[in-house]
């Protein structure tokens, strides 16, 4: 989600390798007797957004929002924490910020950009990497995401997405241990009662959890964010993803990416998305 990230990524020839990363996750992983379906998400308190959104580096002023009414966008996505993140400058992104949001019926979007994966592509994350406890450096991260998350004036019950670059799967070490930390992350998010969500190239991370979820691994996100940008909207037609899986209101599909577009007078640069899925709840 990076502004030089390369996402939907081809792979071919690393089944059973991933197979094999597959097993050692499963190996420190509850049981699941099958693939697991989730339910509803609006009923366990979540708050979801059906509609367009854009992502882009920092957050935008209320001003730029406002002129931004005359749009189809009702959401944005914000880059709000994580020694990953690229846009650590946020001078917009306060709890201020979050309310003037809410007054103007936009809906937000939490991403948070902690470390990354040993062998993930992009050059510019790699001084980021997971360490090696994954597991327990997930939970830390995760609690520091909700820390983060509750310092904005989110509430419980609130969406927040972890960014996970495009990383090499074909690796069966690094593979098994990306999971692990993202499973960790997803665990101790959940457990403070946020929803965990996750980012990744659909033929990267998202890959990796659908195979993770059909062999039965827990601790998986809540709520799917694909990059595949074939410039067409398809919540429901990734092909990487089952059709029941992630289903209902647990997706988003960011379909293009860097793009400049103006409205009101005020030009972004942003990634488009297609959303049905928690968002924020700002108190």
């Amino acid at each position: 989600m990076t502004r030089s990230r390369q996402s939907g990524w081809q792979v071919t020839g690393w089944t059973a390798g991933l197979a094999a990363a597959l097993a050692t996750a499963i190996a420190g992983a509850t049981p699941a007797a099958s693939a697991e379906v989730l339910p509803d998400p609006r009923p366990l308190g979540a708050e979801v957004y059906e509609g367009w959104a854009f992502d882009t580096c920092h957050a935008p002023s209320l001003a730029t929002l406002r002129a931004w009414n005359s749009s189809r966008y009702r959401a944005v996505g914000v880059y709000y924490a994580g020694r990953g993140r690229a846009c650590a400058s946020q001078p917009n992104l306060t709890v201020s910020w979050m309310r003037g949001v809410k007054s103007m019926k936009w809906r937000v979007l939490p991403i948070f950009v902690g470390s990354q994966s040993p062998c993930v592509r992009n050059t510019n994350k790699k001084h980021v990497p997971i360490g090696g406890k994954p597991f327990s450096q997930g939970q830390t991260e995760g609690k520091d995401a909700v820390a983060r998350a509750k310092a904005l004036s989110l509430k419980k019950r609130s969406a927040l997405y972890l960014d996970m670059e495009a990383y090499d799967l074909k690796k069966t070490s690094c593979a098994a241990k990306t999971l692990s930390f993202i499973r960790g992350w997803n665990r101790e998010v959940r457990s403070r009662g946020f929803f965990p969500g996750f980012y990744s190239s659909a033929e990267s991370g998202v890959r990796h959890m659908e195979q993770a979820r059909r062999a039965g691994v827990h601790d998986l996100p809540s709520v799917m964010w694909f990059a595949r940008w074939s410039g067409k909207a398809s919540l429901y037609g990734e092909p990487t993803l089952a059709g029941s899986a992630w289903n209902p209101h647990r997706r988003i599909h960011q379909y293009k990416g860097n793009v400049d577009v103006t409205h009101g007078g005020r030009k972004l640069r942003i990634d488009r998305n297609k959303v049905d899925a928690p968002v924020a709840i700002i108190k």
